[in-house]
């Protein structure tokens, strides 16, 4: 039997117990997760890819020389020329341009600001992804449009810039006799072109390293172009809306479903098609070396590079003087008039 000094104890302490738990605060609550991290900068990697290959095939083309010692060396340069497949091409002039628009400081901050808040941000993409015209309301794109012009415009004046080089060379090399000679096997060579110009190219692992890095803001490309007023082209357009979902974190391979349509644009891949089109029928009737060498200089370099400029709108510089008097030819576009080009070098020389 308890004694009643020990059970005054026992219920002492239980009574003290009973107070302190009536006296305990609840649990607080756990705290809400984390917001999502702001996403960095990036583009995918098949846009860096397609990126690469365009700036890849425009500083190997710019480098075709105009001078000519022999036919292997003609073979040579016009296969460099045409080895570009035109949707490909197009895609990476707007991949390129997103990775130029994104080095502008005004219009990268400008869509960055709609970066920090999900909603706000998935609202921003999805706007642009529905109309690429929305990028420009952001602030900077005006200045980044100019850049884009200013960028694949010039890219497009050194493929037009050399074309006219080069030529310029088919009548120049008409003093040499291997230029009179029939190119060999004839058929087999507008075969190559016509497969050379249907097969993808794979851009630089250097260049896609750098392309990376100036995206990132790591290693901004020196770029530098006076803000360019609207209207814009489609092309520069959709440059810009690339860069913003890639600023807003929506230009990853996640999302690549909704942004590659973006990389295609009507207009310039009309043109650039057109382009290969006349090369295949200039090919087709040029039988001496120097009659390849027109081709080249004409529907590879000049064409694309115009396709280019049209395509950013930046107009077409004049020609210079040329040295010797050539017979115009106004029947651009048809076997007939490739005909009459490959008669309009015969016998011009300087």
């Amino acid at each position: 039997m308890m004694s009643s000094a020990r059970l005054r104890l026992v219920l002492a302490a239980v009574a003290t117990t009973a107070i302190l738990a009536g006296c305990a605060q609840p649990a607080p609550p756990p705290p809400p997760p984390a917001p999502p991290p702001v996403p960095s900068v990036s583009l995918s990697n098949k846009l860096l890819d397609q990126a690469s290959a365009y700036r890849a095939y425009v500083d190997r083309a710019a480098q075709i020389s105009p001078a000519f010692t022999d036919g292997a060396n003609v073979a040579q340069s016009l296969k460099t020329g045409e080895s570009y497949e035109p949707g490909q091409f197009l895609r990476g002039a707007i991949a390129y341009g997103a990775v130029v628009a994104l080095q502008d400081p005004a219009f990268r901050a400008g869509v960055r600001t709609y970066a920090a808040d999900a909603d706000q941000r998935r609202t921003v993409a999805y706007s642009i992804m529905k109309d690429p015209a929305y990028v420009l309301g952001i602030t900077g794109a005006q200045s980044a449009a100019g850049l884009v012009t200013s960028a694949l415009g010039d890219d497009g004046k050194k493929l037009l810039d050399q074309g006219r080089a080069v030529k310029q060379a088919a009548y120049d090399v008409q003093h040499y006799a291997w230029s009179k000679s029939d190119v060999a096997a004839r058929e087999s060579r507008l075969a190559m072109a016509k497969q050379l110009s249907a097969t993808p190219i794979s851009g630089s692992t250097d260049i896609t390293a750098k392309l990376e890095l100036a995206v990132a803001g790591s290693q901004p490309m020196t770029l530098a172009a006076d803000p360019a007023s609207p209207p814009y082209t489609p092309l520069v357009v959709r440059s810009l809306a690339v860069a913003a979902l890639g600023a807003l974190g929506y230009a990853d391979d996640a999302s690549l479903e909704q942004v590659m349509p973006l990389t295609a644009e009507p207009a310039s891949a009309q043109c650039l098609n057109m382009s290969k089109l006349n090369l295949y029928q200039c090919l087709a009737v040029a039988k001496p070396h120097y009659e390849d060498v027109f081709c080249l200089g004409q529907h590879v370099l000049m064409d694309t590079g115009q396709c280019l400029m049209k395509g950013v709108g930046v107009a077409e510089p004049a020609p210079p003087p040329p040295p010797v008097q050539l017979t115009p030819v106004s029947t651009k576009g048809s076997a007939k008039g490739a005909k009459s080009r490959a008669r309009t070098l015969k016998g011009k020389r300087p």
